[in-house]
């Protein structure tokens, strides 16, 4: 069955983006679709039906193409945990540590997850949709590339090249791109795609007319700028804001780590029109907040030692002496405690820390990772809630008697101080559900939550997106590329 890839002249040049408007154009088209993207580095993750890790944005892709997320279609994830560092994920499970040059001689056994989760969806589906990883023409990475050419070269498939011209020199990146490719890998790419364009089409028009006489490939379409598109980011932090908020919003107020993970938990609350969400980056004021969240982390011990340096603890506890509320997810529940423990040295060097002390509960790394999806009763409130659980703490202690979650499955999920302005949970997502996140409010100060259906919000930009590929792109030259994709394969 076909395969058809899209690559960036850059990391955030939009394909994401791209892939997931196509999954769902295509899908219109009555084929049966499916995402992949070979090689993931990120620390946004979800989990599979049967218990592994992928990429967010894989999920969100799944989403388009009408599938429950399976480890097949994102067969290596890198989760950073360090500058130079990284936790190491194939087919959904952790296989432990790696450095940069140890991870280079890894990338062989890699690359066969990566072709062995291909062949199984070649099997299964019409079109395989695949994504690749910042940018083909990373000159020091194209030794043993799994990620870009060095997979669309092993699996003979043809290549969609996007760039962003809102960050400015989109002609550059596009020929610059293609000069640095291999003859073979140059034929490869079919088409042009540019991202995020602003103004009057007519003006770019010349540009485009350059390109393809110059290059000799046609340009298959330019994408308008979005301003109010919400795609669950891959990576890096979305800081815009919902275009309206009410007169009257809750205070929300999150630190960003440097090792902050699944941010898309905050998500709801940033397009919420009742909520103002701040990221607060290192050396910014701390401003007052009706409730302060801590996120997840993939280096708990250590970005807890850079919440303190920055300020945040003797800022929590005046928060707290004021009545605003303190919120800890995954990481966050961890760092509430009074220790964190991690003597296999999982995270970093092994040891351990003091925690903030807010919650009696204290937490040790284990090397077998907790990977669940998870329902229940959110204790405040007494309403459902849903999530999905990924982290290698044992919390213990007495404020587990008196948890966040009672879940589904029987046991107990995080915490709530008996003064009830402290919360932790193991659970990301929890505000995606409408009720959860209506109760969270509530209890965070909002007295009259507005209901609003994240769901549907994410539903309805996916189908967006699928209408701008019917509207801004050649859908004539894309079904010729359905074709050829599967005349190669």
């Amino acid at each position: 069955m076909p395969t058809l890839m899209v690559q960036g002249t850059t990391s955030d040049a939009g394909k994401s983006t791209l892939v997931s408007a196509l999954c769902r154009w295509y899908r219109r088209q009555g084929l049966s679709v499916v995402p992949f993207k070979p090689q993931n580095m990120a620390l946004n993750s979800a989990v599979t039906a049967e218990g592994g890790e992928i990429g967010r944005a894989q999920a969100v892709q799944a989403q388009a193409c009408g599938l429950a997320p399976h480890t097949d279609m994102n067969p290596v994830l890198l989760k950073p945990n360090s500058e130079t560092g990284a936790q190491v994920i194939i087919h959904g499970k952790a296989v432990g540590n790696m450095n940069a040059s140890a991870y280079h001689g890894y990338k062989a056994t890699a690359m066969q997850a990566v072709l062995a989760s291909h062949q199984r969806l070649r099997e299964r589906y019409d079109l395989v949709l695949v994504e690749g990883a910042g940018s083909p023409a990373e000159i020091n990475l194209r030794e043993g590339d799994i990620a870009n050419m060095g997979f669309a070269e092993a699996v003979d498939c043809p290549v969609i090249l996007v760039a962003d011209i809102h960050r400015g020199g989109v002609f550059a990146h596009l020929v610059g791109t293609l000069a640095l490719l291999s003859a073979s890998e140059q034929a490869r790419v079919k088409g042009f795609v540019i991202n995020c364009f602003r103004g009057d089409l007519a003006m770019l028009q010349p540009g485009l007319d350059w390109l393809e006489a110059h290059t000799g490939k046609p340009v298959l379409g330019v994408l308008p700028y979005l301003a109010d598109l919400h795609l669950e980011a891959e990576d890096g932090l979305d800081r815009r804001q919902s275009l309206s908020k009410a007169e009257h919003v809750l205070k929300v107020i999150v630190p960003v780590l440097p090792r902050i993970s699944n941010h898309t938990d905050f998500d709801p609350l940033r397009l919420h029109p009742q909520v103002d969400l701040q990221f607060i980056g290192p050396g910014e004021p701390i401003p007052p907040a009706d409730l302060i969240i801590l996120p997840g982390s993939k280096s708990v011990r250590s970005d807890l030692e850079r919440l303190r340096a920055g300020g945040w603890e003797a800022a929590i506890a005046r928060h707290l002496r004021f009545g605003g509320k303190l919120l800890g997810i995954c990481g966050g529940l961890q760092m509430l405690g009074e220790r964190i423990a991690d003597p296999h040295g999982l995270e970093g060097p092994a040891g351990d820390s003091a925690g903030l002390g807010w919650l009696v509960l204290s937490t040790q790394l284990e090397p077998e990772k907790q990977l669940r999806n998870v329902q229940g009763t959110l204790c405040q409130g007494q309403v459902p809630v849903s999530g999905y659980e990924i982290h290698a703490g044992v919390t213990r202690g007495a404020a587990l008697q008196q948890p966040a979650v009672l879940l589904d499955d029987g046991r107990k999920d995080g915490a709530i101080s008996s003064c009830g302005q402290v919360m932790g949970t193991y659970l990301h997502g929890l505000f995606e559900g409408q009720q959860a996140c209506q109760a969270l409010l509530q209890w965070a100060g909002l007295e009259q939550v507005q209901p609003v259906d994240y769901q549907a919000l994410r539903e309805r930009d996916i189908e967006r997106l699928a209408d701008l590929v019917e509207r801004h792109l050649n859908t004539t030259q894309l079904k010729a590329l359905g074709a050829e994709a599967a005349c190669c394969n």
